[in-house]
């Protein structure tokens, strides 16, 4: 396991990293280990676009037709009623 030392950390810092760690049941340490993980658990990891990820929400709603573009046209009020 590798080491290494953060100097010069604020001391509110240092104070609200301790809080966490107790909200979590950890020491200052095991805490500051998980935020460093978490930091870099995705990277390296491609993206997944904003269109990509709805659509895969509702890929399985069984949509069978094309939706009508709306972009440009004028803003209409939703019909609920029919």
């Amino acid at each position: 396991m590798a080491q290494f030392t953060v100097r010069n950390i604020e001391e509110d810092v240092k104070a609200r990293l301790k809080k966490r760690a107790m909200r979590h049941g950890a020491s200052l340490e095991e805490e500051v280990r998980a935020i460093l993980r978490n930091a870099v658990k995705d990277e390296g990891r491609p993206k997944t676009r904003l269109g990509s990820s709805i659509a895969a929400l509702f890929a399985r709603v069984g949509l069978t037709a094309d939706l009508p573009e709306l972009r440009g046209g004028p803003a209409r009020l939703p019909d609920f009623e029919g």
